[in-house]
């Protein structure tokens, strides 16, 4: 890498801060029932005004099937025969959560120890102003740039993906340039090439027409928590591990591992909590189904009475590895759940969302590129992740463009404790970032060139 790169993406820094702060200020959560839509608004213009100034000059918004805007546009090259990269980002953020567990304001971008700290400063907006400060270090783009920085994603309502079948030639590209995840530490270049699908179901058991009393009914008559408990139990194994019937639980990760040790930090698991599972930590991670149980309906401990209850319901995540369709993983979820309900309770299972694995293609010029730009960035090579969450956009981009690389990188790491309360980013993740970024696309034209 040029020092003259590395001095341009230095210079850019204090204006990177400045703009952070600008956009984290912004509220643009997606949800109208929690915070004004103008919020979502103000994002998408300050996203257009910015990419406009560094050569962008047909952006404009483009409304989604959700309502949302995206921020599209384009920017060619001198070169007709360079390829074209297509850059990803969503400008809208998580809520808050409990504003009390926040140690700094959410919507103020702050300083603290060698962090800066505020909602979206790392998902995703950390990611907006990197691709910024990559674009105005490396001046005259040598690939034709293509632009998308959609509106809601963070609500999962599928609006962009909605849009891109429907619009194709207007983002088609060679590569994808998704910059929405991380790294595995702050200063160890990754890129995600595996991310896990998911099926979200409720699962409701209804044993009684309505409450009785504990003492002259209990003993005989069924209770449905007492019968949600038991399917629940049919889940897990005493090891910990997912036992969902039909679904392959001894799956392993062949990329970079992660440290039990930095497994436990980086998910605050309490001193004396084992983990779970037989299998290493970025197996259980990457390469095998995982049952969370994300919320039950039932009497609360203060206020219940001495009464059998009638109904209880689970909502549930179930996380599947590439390999796993999100078809097959609901039906055999939805067949365990159905057979392990006890003394003949109705049974009701709701799917409230599904997503497919997405595995990335790792032997194209694009990917090549990618490795060698992030080891000058950073100085070590670049490690190969998989990520337990899902971007169900992968799969339609890939489906929409089956010639084009799709290749997953950011500013994320876990430090930066995305979709919680005090949310950071490590500013040398957005410098290093953005050099690699760069480079990328010079050593990707280099490489189309021969």
């Amino acid at each position: 890498m040029t020092a003259d790169l590395r001095a341009l993406v230095d210079q850019e820094m204090p204006r990177v801060r400045d703009e952070l702060a600008e956009l984290v200020a912004i509220r643009s959560v997606a949800d109208p029932r929690q915070f004004p839509p103008q919020e979502c608004d103000r994002a998408a213009q300050w996203v257009l005004s910015r990419f406009a100034d560094v050569g962008f000059q047909d952006a404009h918004l483009e409304r989604t099937a959700d309502g949302s805007m995206a921020v599209v546009g384009s920017r060619p090259c001198a070169d007709p025969a360079a390829p074209t990269v297509l850059l990803y980002a969503h400008y809208d953020v998580q809520p808050p959560l409990d504003e009390s567990a926040w140690r700094t304001p959410p919507f103020e971008l702050t300083d603290a120890d060698g962090r800066w700290y505020g909602r979206g400063s790392a998902d995703c907006k950390g990611n907006i102003v990197m691709l910024l400060a990559a674009l105005r270090a490396l001046g005259e783009p040598p690939v034709h740039l293509k632009l998308v920085v959609e509106g809601s994603e963070e609500q999962g309502t599928g609006g962009l993906e909605a849009f891109v079948p429907e619009h194709a030639d207007l983002l088609r590209a060679d590569a994808v340039l998704v910059c929405d995840t991380g790294n595995a530490a702050v200063g160890h270049p990754a890129a995600t090439v595996s991310l896990r699908g998911m099926v979200n179901v409720v699962l409701t058991l209804q044993a009684l027409g309505s409450e009785v009393h504990s003492g002259m009914f209990g003993g005989a008559a069924p209770d449905a928590l007492a019968a949600l408990v038991a399917v629940l139990s049919t889940l897990r194994d005493a090891n910990g591990d997912t036992t969902v019937a039909g679904l392959d639980h001894r799956g392993t990760w062949a990329g970079e591992g992660y440290p039990a040790d930095r497994f436990r930090w980086d998910a605050t698991v309490l001193e004396g909590v084992s983990l779970l599972g037989d299998g290493s930590v970025a197996d259980l991670l990457w390469a095998r189904p995982a049952l969370t149980i994300l919320g039950i309906d039932c009497p609360p401990v203060v206020g219940s009475a001495s009464a059998i209850t009638p109904r209880a319901s689970a909502r549930l995540n179930l996380r599947i590895p590439p390999g796993t369709t999100a078809d097959q993983a609901r039906t055999a979820l939805e067949r365990q759940l159905r057979a392990a309900a006890p003394w003949g309770v109705a049974v009701q299972v709701t799917v409230e969302a599904e997503g497919e694995p997405f595995l990335a293609a790792v032997d194209g010029p694009a990917f090549h590129a990618l490795a060698a730009a992030l080891e000058e960035a950073y100085g070590r090579p670049m490690a190969r992740l998989g990520q337990g969450g899902s971007i169900p956009l992968c799969n339609v981009f890939a489906d929409t463009y089956p010639g084009a690389e799709i290749l997953l990188v950011g500013v994320e790491e876990p430090l930066a404790a995305i979709h919680a309360p005090n949310e950071s980013v490590d500013p040398t993740e957005i410098a290093n970032m953005a050099r690699g970024t760069a480079r990328f696309l010079q050593r990707y034209a280099e490489a189309a060139a021969h």
